[in-house]
């Protein structure tokens, strides 16, 4: 059997950079070497591409070799280069978290390169991780989200009290400030009283030009993983219990007793099955392909289940909510790699296939 050369990309400029290097290793460490040749490719903070020759996965943090005679460049409808050849990589695995990662900036270099690879498109990578056109989207569809407000930075630097007012007007307290585009709760801020609003906005403010205001919700998180491309396929659904005020940062990443993850979520099988239809319309909707998690609030009071986001590339690691979904449905994570690098395939021949109706 021809073995496939794939690269995984990891690293990158985000605030999720070290998340990165978690779930790139894990990836790394899963894939079937009677399958793959894997090359690894680390991308620093400040955007820098270094091949990481001879590199040895022993740890379950990758690092990043910093070697000025490994940089590599990319060449529209080549591929990568590296010390002047073009690698011999037929599939990406692109595990980067975050801006510059899962935003469908990279997604949209990946297609001028011209190499398949897992996961969403340009399109539907953007739609997810901008949670304001994910939930207009969704509501013009009819799906349940929780209620908010979109602020601009330049909006909110011009008339800070009215920003303040019309979302004292909007909302009662507790509501929840967080930037449009980040993952990983990076510059969330839960606000209980007005006097704490105006440092938040600010927070979020520094790491996007565009910040969503929401209710706190008395609710539940669950959790539903989706894989496939026209015709995904729903896992058990799994629920976080955070310890911390809610699921942030430090929870997920730092504190070993942060969050407790039930899986699978005790839930009524109506329940069940409204949230795993309204993941799989969340999805088709915005154009996801290959695999996503899909996070929703389940509302304690009213038994209602609302849309919170989804995340088209997330925690990627075998102990990751998405993952242990999977696997608890019987696909283990070698297997998952598997599905999704068949789904990158798929999706790349047929967006070739359009390409090339268009040159007809």
């Amino acid at each position: 059997m021809k073995k496939h050369n794939v690269a995984i990309l990891y690293g990158g400029k985000s605030g999720e950079h070290d998340v990165s290097l978690l779930s790139a290793s894990s990836v790394e460490r899963h894939l079937d070497k009677k399958k793959y040749n894997i090359h690894l490719i680390g991308i620093t903070l400040e955007g820098l591409w270094y091949y990481q020759h001879n590199y040895t996965n022993s740890s379950q943090s990758l690092e990043i070799v910093r070697d000025e005679s490994k940089l590599i460049s990319l060449i529209p409808g080549k591929g990568i280069m590296y010390h002047g050849q073009i690698l011999d990589i037929d599939f990406i695995f692109p595990i980067l978290h975050g801006t510059f990662g899962e935003d469908g900036t990279l997604q949209g270099l990946l297609d001028i390169i011209d190499i398949p690879y897992a996961g969403s498109g340009m399109e539907g990578s953007f739609m997810a991780m901008d949670k304001e056109y994910a939930k207009i989207v969704w509501e013009k569809e009819g799906l349940p989200v929780v209620p908010f407000i979109s602020i601009k930075k330049h909006t909110f630097i011009d008339n800070p009290n009215e920003i303040e007012k019309q979302i004292n007007n909007k909302f009662n307290y507790p509501i929840f400030v967080k930037p449009v585009k980040t993952g990983s709760s990076v510059g969330v801020s839960r606000v209980d009283s007005s006097d704490k609003l105006l440092p938040a906005l600010k927070n979020a403010f520094n790491y996007d030009h565009k910040v969503l205001i929401e209710p706190a919700i008395n609710a539940r998180e669950i959790e539903c993983s989706v894989i496939g491309n026209n015709y995904p396929k729903t896992f058990s659904l799994g629920e976080i219990a955070p310890s911390h005020e809610f699921y942030d940062y430090e929870a997920k990443y730092i504190d070993p007793n942060g969050a407790k993850l039930i899986i699978p979520a005790i839930l009524t099988e109506n329940q069940k099955e409204e949230i795993k239809e309204i993941a799989r319309k969340a999805y088709i909707a915005i154009n996801c392909k290959g695999f996503s998690r899909v996070d929703f609030f389940l509302d304690i009071d009213t038994n209602s289940v609302m849309l919170n986001e989804i995340n088209t590339i997330p925690g990627f690691t075998n102990v990751s909510m998405f993952s242990m979904l999977c696997a608890e449905d019987g696909l283990n994570y070698s297997d998952l790699l598997d599905k999704i690098f068949e789904y990158g395939q798929g999706k790349y021949r047929e967006q070739q296939s359009i390409q090339y109706n268009h040159k007809g």
